[in-house]
């Protein structure tokens, strides 16, 4: 037993050391960060943020006043066994770290999808993958500069990426804030593993992927996948900032998808050159 339970946590371990390398090596932890850049120098990507800030903020305000009014004693009494004098401050820092994230899967679920697809199919067409968003929806002509400008009517409804499942998942979650760093990290781990997925929902909608298809797709970049969510879901998680940084992720997510299609476009064509010089 005790040699079936060791071979286990070193295949373990192998399969969480290969996801980390394939996600480092991947380079897509950085898309966060480019989506941050991109959406701060394309104005016209500001609209879809602007058009829902007034209710997130207030949705925002709302959560974090009920955590703080219903959470904090119980959670305060748990963290003094744990961080002594300073449970009062690891408690607020903690509810505000909860209500940010919180506040993000209820806006996700209930405000800002149709801005966030926007916002995703804005920074699509502003890369040049104007076909691929044409696939689901009206592109307006003209415009060229202004990406939101020219995105019409959608064909289909959009992927529910944020159902109350995700909700249910999250507090599931929650206790592992409990424990301390460990428990923390772990968090963000697993909210990352199924945020980076979610964030190409989109992306897999234009393809015209299916469920087994996306299964495949994903599961053959697991690695960039996951770093990728966990970047965007510590982004998230920053108290007051969470709903900006929920429109950067979705840029960046896009400007993924973006070089995806260019990769997946020049291959065929340096095939075809090596063909001719032959």
């Amino acid at each position: 037993m005790s040699a079936k339970i060791k071979e286990t946590a070193q295949q373990e371990l192998d399969r969480v050391r290969h996801v980390a390398e394939e996600g480092a090596k991947s380079g897509a932890y950085l898309y966060p960060l480019k989506g941050m850049y991109f959406f701060a120098t394309h104005k016209d990507l500001y609209r879809p943020l602007l058009s829902r800030l007034a209710p997130t903020l207030t949705l925002g305000l709302g959560v974090t006043s009920f955590m703080f009014l219903f959470t904090y004693l119980p959670q305060v009494a748990v963290l003094v066994f744990t961080s002594g004098p300073l449970a009062a401050l690891s408690t607020i820092l903690l509810v505000l770290s909860e209500s940010s994230t919180l506040t993000m899967v209820l806006s996700k679920a209930l405000l800002i999808e149709d801005a966030l697809v926007d916002t995703f199919d804005g920074t699509l067409v502003a890369k040049g993958q104007t076909a691929l968003v044409a696939k689901d929806r009206q592109i307006k002509s003209g415009g060229a500069s202004d990406a939101i400008a020219r995105l019409g009517k959608l064909m289909s409804k959009p992927f529910a990426n944020f159902t109350p499942s995700a909700i249910v998942k999250y507090f599931m979650y929650l206790p592992l804030n409990f424990i301390p760093v460990i428990g923390t990290v772990a968090f963000v781990v697993l909210q990352g593993r199924r945020y980076g997925p979610a964030a190409h929902a989109r992306y897999f909608q234009l393809k015209g992927m299916s469920t087994t298809q996306r299964e495949k797709f994903v599961e053959e970049r697991q690695g960039a996948y996951t770093s990728f969510g966990i970047v965007a879901t510590l982004l998230e998680i920053v108290p007051l900032a969470g709903i900006f940084f929920a429109f950067t992720n979705t840029c960046g997510a896009a400007l993924w998808a973006a070089d995806m299609e260019h990769k997946a476009g020049t291959a065929p064509a340096l095939r075809e050159q090596a063909k001719q010089a032959e």
